[in-house]
């Protein structure tokens, strides 16, 4: 099978949602577009500064599973997204505009426990991204990695609990821990691989259902790691969509 993308994902709130889209225009040095470019801070926050900031300030999966089993779809030509769960149900509003936080702090009281930190606030993090990284770096990953991750498990896991940006067919198992300095032509992009992401507990709740039912760290271990995916920085801009043909190269 000729190297393709399978599947292109994005999180446009940081640890709540998750999205597919059939095509994406990445910018040289930049993250994807709507990609964690929001994320939900808590009452014990420190958002001093406009930049980036780490994860412990903000509601995510590896605090709390619930919120893993979010969905997502970000209108951008009107600005507004729509997020939905199976406990919670389905809330739209602007994540721009202020009036429309009480009533997503509200929504948010059905996924999130009374005993963490409250939620208090959208936050944005000027021209960066809310990733796990600093960097403008963007995740990708193998679908037949996921598929021998799983035939280690003995179950099915589906690549949400990654979290992932592009994930890619056509490979052996495990060739992207290769790729480390080299570059992926992916559709009208060029990526050059800059490190293998190391995974936290995350990885071990169900997005379908927001609970922890898999020991996912246990089972890399097995494999004598503990990296899925790696992160790659976009060299040259371009459209990439879903049946792309993608080179490693270099």
């Amino acid at each position: 099978m000729t190297p393709r993308v399978a599947h292109i994902d994005r999180h446009p709130v940081k640890g709540i949602g998750r999205e597919e889209v059939a095509s994406v225009e990445l910018s040289a040095g930049d993250w994807m577009p709507y990609d964690r470019l929001w994320a939900v801070a808590h009452e014990r926050a420190n958002l001093d500064g406009t930049g980036w900031l780490a994860k412990r300030n903000f509601l995510c999966g590896v605090t709390d599973p619930g919120v893993m089993a979010v969905t997502a779809h970000m209108d951008e030509a009107a600005g507004r997204l729509t997020l939905e769960h199976p406990l919670a149900g389905r809330i739209e509003f602007d994540p721009e505009d202020e009036s429309d936080l009480p009533a997503l702090l509200d929504w948010l009281k059905h996924i999130w426990p009374a005993d963490r930190p409250a939620p208090t606030s959208v936050h944005r993090a000027g021209r960066a991204h809310l990733t796990d990284s600093p960097e403008a770096w963007i995740s990708v990953h193998t679908v037949v990695s996921l598929a021998s991750l799983e035939k280690r498990m003995g179950r099915t896991l589906t690549r949400h609990r990654f979290r992932g940006n592009l994930w890619l067919e056509g490979f052996e198992p495990w060739d992207e821990k290769s790729w480390i300095g080299r570059r992926l032509t992916v559709g009208n992009a060029v990526l050059r691989v800059r490190e293998e992401i190391t995974r936290c507990k995350t990885t071990h709740a169900n997005p379908e259902t927001g609970v922890r039912d898999a020991e996912v760290l246990d089972a890399l271990a097995d494999l004598g790691h503990r990296e899925f995916g790696v992160f790659a920085v976009v060299e040259r801009g371009g459209r990439v969509s879903r049946g792309d043909a993608v080179q490693v190269s270099g």
